[in-house]
C-alpha cells in the first residue's frame, strides 16, 4: 500500500510540475489555457477555449519539447545511477564519479568541435543520431574501462572502481580541455554553455532522437531488478538460482551507458541526479531493487523538471545552467549522507 501512494504521488507530482513547467517562464500562460493546449493537441478539448494564437506556439514548439527532454534525461539519469550503485554494490558509484559520463561527454566535444567535417557528407538528422550513438561509444568504453580495471581476482572492487573512475575523470577531462583549446570561438562557446549542462537547445527533432535511447533501458533495466537484489548478496547467489552473473553486469552496463550517453549527447553533464536519486528512493521504499529502478526513473524526472524551472526563473530573463542547479542542490545532500554514513562506507 506504501508503494501504491508513492508511485501515485509520484506521478501526480510530476504531471503537475509539467503543466507548471509550461505555464511559468518570461511570458506567463495560464494553466487552464496550458491544459486546454495539449488536451487540444490529443485530440479533445477540456475546456473548449477558442484560438489561444501565440501562447500555443510557446506551448507546443518551445516549452513541450524542452519539458519533455527533462523528463526523458532526468528518468535516464535515475534509473541508471540506481542500475551502476546495484551493480557496483556502492551507494557512490554514480555515472559521473565513475567516469561514465566524461566519457561520453569527451566523445560527444569531439563530434561537436569537429561537426563541420564530420557531417559533411551527412544529413542533419543523422548528425544528431551520429552524436548520440559517439556520446554512447565513449560511455560504453569508459564503463568497461573502469570495469575491467577495478578487477581484483575476477571481481570488481569498489575501491579500485573509484580510484579508477577519478582518474579515467581526469584524463577525459584533460583530453575535453585539449579539444576545447583547439576550438574555435564559436564552438568554444557552444562547447562552454553545453558542458554545464543545459536543456536550453531542445527541439523535437532531438527529444525523437533521444526517445528511443531512453526507452529501451527504461523497459529493459526493471527485468535485471530479481539479479541486481541478488548482486547485494553476493554473486554466487546470482548463480545459485541459475542466472549467469556477467551476462547481467553486461546488460547493466550497456543499458545504462545507454541511456547515459545518450542524455548527455543532448543536454551536457547534469551531475548528482544519477547518485542522490536513488539514495532518496531507497529512503522512502526499501533496497529492492523491484521498487528503486521504476522509482528512481519517476522521481530523476520530478527533481530534473523542477530544477529546469529553478534555472529558468531565478535569474530571469537569462537563465543558469542547469548542471550548476542541480549541483547546488545536491552537493549540501551528497555531504550530508557522506557523513551520515562514512562509517559504513569505510567498513
Amino acid at each position: 500500500m506504501k508503494r501504491t501512494v508513492i508511485y501515485t504521488c509520484l506521478s501526480v507530482g510530476l504531471l503537475v510540475s509539467i503543466c507548471f513547467s509550461l505555464a511559468l517562464g518570461a511570458m506567463r500562460i495560464p494553466i487552464k489555457e496550458v491544459i486546454d493546449t495539449l488536451t487540444h493537441a490529443m485530440g479533445f478539448s477540456v475546456f473548449s477555449s477558442a484560438d489561444h494564437g501565440i501562447n500555443e506556439g510557446v506551448i507546443m514548439m518551445i516549452r513541450l519539447p524542452r519539458t519533455l527532454m527533462g523528463v526523458l534525461v532526468g528518468a535516464a539519469l535515475g534509473i541508471s545511477g540506481a542500475a551502476i550503485q546495484g551493480i557496483f554494490r556502492n551507494p557512490l558509484a554514480e555515472p559521473s564519479l565513475v567516469g561514465i559520463s566524461a566519457g561520453a561527454s569527451l566523445m560527444a566535444v569531439l563530434i561537436i568541435a569537429f561537426e563541420t567535417i564530420l557531417f559533411s557528407s551527412l544529413s542533419q538528422l543523422l548528425g544528431y543520431y551520429l552524436l548520440a550513438f559517439g556520446a554512447f561509444a565513449g560511455a560504453g568504453i569508459t564503463a568497461m574501462l573502469v570495469y575491467n580495471l577495478s578487477k581484483i581476482n575476477g571481481q570488481a572492487n569498489v575501491s579500485t572502481m573509484l580510484l579508477v573512475g577519478i582518474a579515467i575523470n581526469a584524463m577525459a577531462g584533460a583530453l575535453t580541455g585539449l579539444v576545447t583549446y583547439l576550438a574555435d570561438e564559436q564552438k568554444l562557446r557552444s562547447i562552454t554553455f553545453w558542458m554545464m549542462g543545459s536543456l536550453g537547445g531542445a527541439t523535437w527533432q532531438n527529444v525523437s532522437c533521444l526517445f528511443p535511447f531512453v526507452l529501451i533501458p527504461l523497459i529493459g533495466l526493471p527485468f535485471l531488478a530479481k539479479g541486481l537484489n541478488l548482486f547485494a548478496i553476493g554473486e554466487n547467489q546470482v548463480e545459485l538460482i541459475g542466472l549467469n552473473p556477467n551476462r547481467i553486469k553486461i546488460l547493466v552496463v550497456v543499458l545504462a551507458t545507454m541511456a547515459v550517453g545518450a542524455s548527455v549527447a543532448v543536454s551536457g553533464i547534469i551531475g548528482f541526479i544519477g547518485l542522490l536519486i536513488p539514495h532518496l528512493t531507497r529512503l522512502l521504499g526499501g533496497v529492492d531493487h523491484r521498487f528503486v529502478l521504476p522509482v528512481s526513473a519517476l522521481m530523476g524526472a520530478l527533481v530534473l523538471t523542477l530544477a529546469d524551472m529553478v534555472s529558468r526563473l531565478i535569474v530571469q530573463p537569462i537563465e543558469l545552467p542547469i548542471g550548476v542547479v542541480t549541483a547546488l542542490m545536491g552537493t549540501p545532500i551528497f555531504l550530508y549522507i557522506l557523513i551520515k554514513d562514512k562509517k559504513k562506507l569505510v567498513n
